[in-house]
């Protein structure tokens, strides 16, 4: 597995439960991106507003469905989630060598569970996500549990 030497770009997303269906989520419920991709010479060439990246849009897909393999991992393993657990991902792009290459750091956070328990639910959870299966093994990913 190849680590960054360097970071160029990282894209962060959050993933929650979202407990109030009243919350705007943008027209019919749908996030609405324009996207744009960056030039040799880092700046954007679609337009001159600013859009997400590949690693912020691979970030928030990331976490829109390991959150989901979170929660079944939790069920298999008969735990109850708190309310307002979440989890955050920061997706890296940088430099190895004369290549380039991913990273992913991990938060999640779920007050009340022991760290013992979360590690255990969120390894599981990567057996069951299938963009970490198609990461496994390619990238460096960290993870970090928040538990207090």
């Amino acid at each position: 597995m190849t680590k960054i030497d360097q970071v160029l770009f990282s894209g962060n997303s959050n993933a929650a439960v979202n407990h109030d269906p009243d919350v705007q989520r943008g027209e019919h419920g749908v996030l609405d991106l324009k996207l744009s991709a960056l030039n040799s010479e880092g700046r954007d060439f679609i337009a001159t507003e600013l859009h997400p990246r590949a690693e912020q849009l691979f970030s928030g897909a990331w976490s829109a469905c390991y959150i989901s393999a979170f929660e079944i991992a939790a069920s298999l393993r008969k735990v109850t989630l708190p309310a307002d657990y979440s989890v955050d991902i920061q997706v890296r792009i940088g430099t190895v060598g004369n290549g380039f290459c991913l990273g992913a750091d991990f938060t999640i956070r779920a007050p009340g569970l022991a760290t013992e328990v979360v590690e255990a639910i969120a390894k599981r959870a990567h057996e069951i996500c299938p963009y970490s299966k198609a990461v496994h093994g390619n990238i460096e990913v960290g993870l970090n549990v928040v538990a207090a």
